[in-house]
């Protein structure tokens, strides 16, 4: 009641160009990472299905790249599905993975991700989806594969442990075929062969979570270890611009240290 109330009035409005107004000189985050976290929840408080929590959430996901846009952040990565969520309800991860495939569709004709060359990208063991959902995939990332201007990365069956894992696996292939030696291991070769090596920045300066919960659930465990964290009391459905602008404020105060 009082979230609309405030919107009536304008209240929402008038904060949002003011954070907008402390922003727009400070440092942008070149790479922002978001766990999309609390559709379900989302769902729940309202009595309805999850399935409708994941469609909003879905479509809000169009709004948040919008405001990257405006901001003009590079780079953005998205918590959308792990390969823990496998465990949920059959037909919840059926719709999930409908919806997915229905907003990949809608990339192709996206003015916005073709006028300003976004490749776009999923990150994850994609071989776990559908063949649906992977075809429409590999469709999205031949029609921007040659944009370099910005980056979309969409993590789909994606588990922080199972990327070093695959990793891992890559590297000791070229050990076994003699293509590497022990001696050629280190972090910059490492980087090579994690899920977000296409891009020029892997590690986020800025991770969010939306839903209230303060934890990775294992997001980009390599990429995240300088990165500031934001956690948000909002779920995900419910994220506006001024949660956006308000993490980014929170970025620009912070000093990083990277370690010194």
């Amino acid at each position: 009641m009082l979230h609309g109330l405030l919107s009536v009035l304008g209240i929402y409005k008038l904060y949002e160009k003011w954070l907008w107004h402390q922003v727009k000189g400070g440092t942008k985050p070149e790479h922002v990472a978001i766990i999309l976290d609390g559709n379900r929840r989302w769902a729940s408080e309202r009595s309805l299905n999850p399935a409708v929590g994941h469609h909003y959430g879905a479509e809000k996901v169009g709004d948040l790249l919008k405001w990257c846009l405006d901001l003009d952040v590079k780079s953005a990565t998205l918590y959308v599905f792990s390969t823990e969520n496998f465990k949920r309800p059959k037909e919840e991860v059926k719709e999930i993975m409908r919806i997915a495939e229905e907003k990949l569709r809608e990339v192709l004709k996206d003015e916005n991700i073709h006028k300003h060359k976004v490749r776009v990208k999923a990150i994850g063991r994609l071989n776990l989806l559908p063949k649906k959902l992977q075809e429409m995939i590999r469709q999205v990332e031949e029609s921007t594969k040659d944009y370099d201007e910005r980056f979309l990365n969409v993590a789909l069956a994606y588990g922080g442990r199972a990327e070093i894992v695959d990793a891992t696996r890559k590297i000791a292939k070229k050990l076994e075929s003699g293509d590497l030696t022990p001696k050629d291991i280190n972090e910059e070769l490492f980087e090579r062969y994690l899920y977000t090596a296409h891009m020029p920045n892997q590690d986020p300066d800025l991770i969010i979570r939306t839903s209230g919960e303060e934890r990775l659930s294992g997001f980009l465990l390599w990429q995240c270890a300088y990165s500031e964290l934001c956690f948000l009391d909002v779920n995900w459905p419910d994220f506006r611009r001024i949660d956006l602008l308000r993490a980014v404020r929170t970025y620009q105060r912070r000093k990083r240290r990277f370690g010194e």
